[in-house]
């Protein structure tokens, strides 16, 4: 279903089915209590509990997610999320941008020899930047990981199991597609309330 709709919106927007660049990213949450074991310590958010490795295309739609222990290193865990991207399914791929975290000596051998024809694209603040900057494309990710804090069920990792988790974030995406492809404004839906 995932698939389906990216699709859809991609056509709707005026884009080509498959995108030829994509965005990696992380985000780090904290777990409750009745979370599974798959928990960590993520140093730089000073965070313990899971990630949400995301892949979106440029338009901020969702590719493919993986659910890991927040300790996780993100050069270790973008081989195992690009591997649930393959070149059959996106043939015009060939770009993913990524911070600077990405590119590592065992990221870069596992793109040689799984992924020749794609490259790791870093984009960096420029030098003396202080406070907010938006970077070029890598903007899409960090609005893309904000867009499920809107859901409260992803306010912090709620489930037992990473692949619970997977799904309730894949669920949320198919609402943010659906809404994209058929926006209901307020006025149809009070329209339609009366009408019943």
């Amino acid at each position: 279903m995932v698939k389906a709709l990216r699709e859809q919106t991609r056509v709707q927007a005026g884009r080509k089915p498959t995108p030829s660049a994509i965005c990696i990213d992380r985000q780090s949450v904290k777990p409750t209590e009745v979370g599974g074991p798959e928990r960590g310590y993520d140093g730089g958010k000073k965070i313990t509990g899971r990630q949400r490795h995301l892949l979106v295309d440029t338009l901020g739609v969702l590719l493919a997610i993986l659910i890991t222990s927040a300790g996780l290193d993100d050069g270790v865990a973008a081989p195992i999320l690009l591997g649930h991207v393959t070149p059959p399914d996106f043939p015009r791929l060939g770009t993913i941008f990524a911070d600077q975290k990405y590119p590592n000596h065992a990221l870069d051998a596992w793109m040689a020899e799984h992924r020749a024809g794609w490259h790791i694209a870093v984009t960096m603040r420029a030098a003396g930047t202080q406070g907010f900057t938006p970077l070029d494309k890598r903007w899409v990710i960090e609005r893309t990981n904000a867009w499920p804090g809107r859901y409260r069920r992803h306010s912090k990792d709620y489930e037992r199991s990473t692949e619970s988790s997977t799904a309730m974030i894949q669920i949320s995406h198919i609402h943010l597609m659906r809404n994209r492809l058929a926006p209901c404004g307020r006025s149809e839906f009070h329209d339609r309330k009366e009408a019943a």
